[in-house]
């Protein structure tokens, strides 16, 4: 299982298969399709590589224990249980994905939450 932490250090979302991503409440949020990262709308919201997920621009939002590259790592917050895993919408016709960003080496202004 992959857990991936906010900018603040807070547990935000996880994925269980490699694929589908939930909220840290166990509500279905986006699908990771190769490197790109869908909501389920089929919006693309953007990147997933070297254990970040990044919005559009290449911006940092969340991160995974083993992230390399990127800014700073906040400490990881206190730990909490995650939710059981709602049920998957069916997935949308996805938006094409523009050419992939530059590597970033600072935060979104946007969370998580606010992509998908």
């Amino acid at each position: 299982m992959i857990e991936f932490f906010d900018r603040e250090g807070r547990p935000a979302a996880f994925c269980d298969d490699g694929r589908a991503i939930y909220h840290w409440d166990g509500r279905p949020a986006a699908i990771i399709d190769d490197d790109k990262v869908f909501a389920y709308s089929g919006r693309f919201v953007g990147w997933f590589s070297d254990g970040w997920i990044s919005d559009a621009h290449g911006h940092r939002v969340l991160f995974e224990f083993d992230a390399v590259g990127g800014p700073a790592k906040p400490e990881r917050g206190p730990r909490v249980s995650k939710g059981q895993r709602g049920q998957k919408p069916p997935p949308g016709p996805r938006d094409r994905a523009p050419a992939p960003p530059g590597p970033s080496a600072s935060w979104s202004e946007t969370a998580f939450a606010g992509l998908v």
